[in-house]
């Protein structure tokens, strides 16, 4: 991309934007919410369409001057709509956790009484932690994996439903490596009279792909940012039954924020067009073959995977049994270029800030075209690493080799 006119202007930021150009093409990135967007979602992302103001929706707009924006919010509405087989799409969220709120507003009162993931199983700070709005607002009430599978057990959610009778009922996680069972949320939910919410910020893109089940033409509500799999710009989306449209609508604007970013919205309207295409599938497919293998070397070179693998782009790795926590294991990492992020893991005794495991995903490396033969090689640098975290030689030269690897594999 050309920064001819921010390296005139401003040299110090200019500065700190090609150090983290470098980094991200000298270094690998194993965090499961990171991708790397096409040139052009990143030159959408770069137009004049952020000069605009547009308060409303299509066709209906407290501003002026807003024909071309109802155009690219159109383009952006229909696209995802046929991505998702959805009936309504509002593409104005500005992000995964107001949009979260928004459809929040939508269905709740404060105090309403919610049955999401708690949150060191695998949920989301939105999903109804203690310190998160959610929690604060709303009477969350959360259910677990088993602590011996890693998988949530759809009888025991469906006791805890019966017992606390949930005004709404989440699914859609951060960090859980399993399909998700959406048809039983539905029927547990439509036995108690709650609503069903989906959040598939992590594994839209491959719901799109239709390589996982899609819940959006069997839940009522379904959030999703449009990063991570979906590998488009920072934003989200709201996906809904056509009886909830409006009351939707109105929680995003003006229930919870004022105009939308229109040069983002054109961004998730070129990352929508580009999922809808062949390759994009393709891309999908080997980010699940390539999880896969990384939890098999993984688990072969003696880790402790969560539910024992993955059908998605993602695990939790337990590091308990390697003698090190995750916020050390994911400094270590980075030494020898690997970003990853630290996690808890079910029934974690160790606190939020130095957890017990780390999350590993494959969406990131996947674009830079990063296969099986590769992913066993970052399994045994992995290994290396931890297993040489107070070698600082060894740490250096596993940085150098992890560097040649990104060389041969440039970010598109």
């Amino acid at each position: 991309m050309n920064y001819d006119h921010l390296a005139n202007q401003d040299p110090e930021v200019f500065k700190v934007v090609l150090e983290e150009e470098k980094r991200q093409n000298e270094e690998m990135e194993l965090i499961a919410s990171e991708n790397y967007v096409s040139p052009a979602v990143r030159e959408a992302m770069a137009t004049v369409l952020t000069n605009k103001y547009s308060e409303g929706y299509p066709g209906k707009r407290y501003y002026g001057g807003n024909q071309f924006i109802d155009d690219v919010e159109n383009i952006a509405r229909e696209r995802a709509k046929k991505l998702f087989s959805a009936e309504h799409v509002n593409v104005q969220p500005l992000s995964g956790s107001p949009a979260n709120a928004a459809v929040y507003f939508a269905f709740l009162e404060p105090g309403d009484k919610v049955l999401g993931l708690k949150l060191d199983h695998g949920g989301h700070l939105s999903h109804g932690h203690p310190v998160n709005f959610s929690g604060m607002l709303y009477n969350f009430i959360q259910y677990e994996v088993d602590i011996k599978s890693g998988r949530i057990d759809m009888d025991e959610v469906a006791n805890i439903a019966r017992r606390e009778k949930p005004k709404m009922i989440v699914a859609g996680y951060s960090a859980y490596s399993r399909e998700i069972e959406w048809e039983k949320f539905k029927e547990i939910a439509d036995e108690v009279g709650a609503y069903t919410f989906a959040d598939i910020a992590h594994t839209a893109g491959l719901i799109a792909a239709r390589l996982l089940n899609n819940p959006v033409p069997i839940f009522d509500v379904v959030s999703t940012t449009t990063h991570k799999t979906l590998r488009g710009p920072r934003g989200a989306i709201i996906m809904c039954k056509k009886e909830y449209a409006s009351q939707i609508d109105k929680a995003v604007f003006p229930g919870m924020q004022g105009g939308p970013h229109d040069h983002i919205t054109a961004a998730k309207a070129v990352a929508f067009g580009e999922a809808l295409t062949q390759d994009f599938k393709n891309y999908a497919a080997q980010i699940i073959k390539n999880a896969r293998t990384l939890a098999e070397e993984l688990m072969n070179l003696g880790y402790k995977i969560i539910s024992d693998g993955t059908d998605n782009h993602l695990m939790v790795v337990d590091l308990t049994n390697k003698g090190i926590s995750g916020r050390e294991a994911e400094e270590i990492l980075d030494k020898i270029g690997i970003s990853a992020s630290r996690s808890t893991i079910p029934g974690d005794p160790r606190p939020p800030f130095n957890p017990s495991g780390i999350r590993l995903g494959t969406p990131a490396i996947t674009t830079r075209g990063m296969k099986e033969d590769e992913i066993k090689k970052i399994a045994v640098w992995i290994d290396t690493a931890i297993n040489n975290k107070d070698n600082p030689q060894k740490l250096s030269q596993l940085k150098e080799e992890v560097k040649e690897m990104c060389k041969a594999f440039p970010i598109p």
